[in-house]
């Protein structure tokens, strides 16, 4: 594994499209981008103990597409009843206010430590992520550079995050501040879900959210595309048909503007 480079994946890759793009049925998109994934996770697997340098999948770039799916997305009302229906779980509730306010991959949150949060800059880096491999622990590089950023986080945000870390003891500055996996946060997605009456979605739909809440209050798009890293513009305007509201906003708007 370690004579394998990012050529002899983009080789790789170029073999399995040219199969797929000839004459007969070749591999769908979503089968391709599965493997990639698969040969991916491999790689990352041998970082850590098998000390490999890097992992070429990664810079060898994506092959194949994912299958649209359906994204949704909490308002913030919907949000607020959730986190009052988890609020009995101290590292529950903590993590998906950080989840909701920020935008934030589940990966992202997970790998945060102590030394991350900035109370006086009322600040968060992000430089890293986890995740959980065949019950292995794991911190790789974020998903891709431009996701390293600094994330300014509301007042509350802040406060809530002091009192947070108030309550663990013994924590050093590089241990992880939520040490959960992205398993239980689904579980008590569900349970939050069930007892709050709100409608249940993904946990990378939290990010969503945080898009279109952020669009729903004006913000430009460019500016939500720097904070979050998304790689254009497009992306970020993607998500601005998902506010339930946003057709009768306007409604209203233009009903005040010929009417006031």
């Amino acid at each position: 594994m370690n004579e394998i480079k990012a050529a002899d994946i983009v080789r790789w890759q170029n073999e399995m499209m040219a199969f797929r793009d000839g004459e007969g049925t070749g591999y769908s998109k979503v089968y391709l981008k599965t493997l990639q994934s698969q040969l991916s996770a491999i790689f990352n697997h041998g970082i850590r103990p098998y000390e490999l340098k890097e992992n070429p999948v990664r810079k060898a770039g994506s092959m194949g597409g994912e299958k649209q799916k359906e994204m949704l997305v909490w308002t913030k009302e919907e949000y607020k009843k959730f986190a009052e229906a988890v609020m009995d779980k101290p590292q529950s509730f903590y993590a998906f206010e950080v989840l909701y306010w920020t935008g934030l991959r589940v990966g992202e949150l997970l790998a945060l430590t102590p030394e991350d949060i900035d109370l006086e800059k009322h600040t968060i880096s992000i430089n890293k992520s986890y995740q959980r491999l065949q019950g292995e622990d794991y911190i790789t590089d974020p998903k891709t550079e431009k996701s390293n950023r600094t994330v300014s986080i509301p007042d509350f945000l802040c406060e809530e995050l002091e009192e947070y870390m108030a309550m663990l003891y013994g924590f050093k500055k590089n241990d992880r501040l939520f040490q959960i996996t992205k398993s239980y946060l689904h579980h008590e997605m569900i349970r939050g879900a069930k007892i709050s009456g709100v409608k249940r979605i993904r946990i990378h739909d939290i990010r969503h959210s945080h898009v279109s809440l952020l669009i729903g209050m004006g913000f430009w798009a460019v500016d939500i595309a720097g904070r979050m890293r998304h790689e254009s513009i497009d992306i970020t305007l993607h998500y601005a048909h998902m506010s339930p509201s946003a057709q009768k906003d306007m409604a209203d708007k233009l009903n005040e503007g010929r009417v006031g």
